[in-house]
């Protein structure tokens, strides 16, 4: 199953005005998001740019924003290191991102112009459509754009810098609950509260548009049970799997 194309919410970047530090951040939110960069495992800048593809200056650039949005941390001697999934700080940012998203939902549904309208339909037609065969990775490009989208509905640019980091650690989080327990490979729930959104905002229904929203977030907020007892506290930082293999060895010696 093919999913069309992104819709960049941007058009900057539809005409590849896109700084190479943009395209190195935005390539290292990918792999934060898959965890292809294990929480809490050590890096240095030289295995990141060959990770990306990108030179020394731009990459610093990204590691500076990401650091900024406390996904990762510059720590003295130990090089940067992949900010680990702390469940208890998720469950109260979760708690902010209801009240923002809130604030931008309701804005986007009162500004959001005829272009962008139509382009929340399209987007709600993709994940009608493929709603049975989706995967997430195909999920993640689509709710990318999603997000994309009703910020720039929304026409506030204070919020972003606060908000897209948001989306990122719990995309972050909805990817090992999708990908490592056993009730989260059903993508239903989430692309059906999606749908509902975009259906809301886009006719311009401001009340259905933020009960829609705090629907995604109860959805969001329904992981953290299953995260907790059924996910490895080593997938969540993989220093703790490091520790594990020290015990074991030393009980294997005693």
């Amino acid at each position: 199953m093919k999913v069309a194309a992104p819709i960049e919410a941007d058009p900057a970047r539809r005409h590849g005005a896109v700084s190479q530090a943009d395209r190195a951040y935005e390539r290292l939110e990918e792999l934060l998001v898959c965890c292809e960069l294990q929480p809490g495992r050590f890096m240095a800048t030289h295995e990141l740019q060959a990770l990306v593809g990108y030179g020394r200056t731009p990459v610093l650039q990204a590691v500076t924003r990401l650091a900024a949005d406390t996904l990762l941390a510059v720590t003295p001697r130990h090089g940067l290191r992949i900010a680990p999934i702390d469940l208890g700080r998720d469950r109260v940012l979760l708690r902010l991102r209801r009240d923002m998203e809130r604030f931008v939902i309701q804005l986007a549904t009162e500004r959001s112009g005829a272009s962008q309208r139509n382009q929340m339909l399209h987007l709600q037609r993709q994940l009608v459509e493929h709603r049975e065969g989706l995967t997430l990775q195909q999920f993640n490009m689509v709710d990318r754009r999603i997000d994309q989208l009703i910020m720039a509905a929304a026409g506030e640019p204070f919020v972003e810098s606060t908000l897209r980091p948001l989306h990122t650690i719990f995309r972050r989080i909805g990817w090992i609950f999708h990908m490592r327990t056993p009730q989260g490979v059903d993508l239903s729930g989430t692309v059906d509260a999606h749908i509902a959104v975009l259906d809301a905002v886009a006719s311009g229904r401001s009340k259905a548009a933020i009960d829609a929203s705090d629907h995604l977030m109860d959805y969001m907020e329904s992981m953290f049970d299953a995260l907790e007892h059924e996910v490895s506290p080593a997938l969540l930082d993989c220093s703790l799997g490091e520790l594990d293999d020290t015990f074991t060895r030393t009980v294997a010696l005693a």
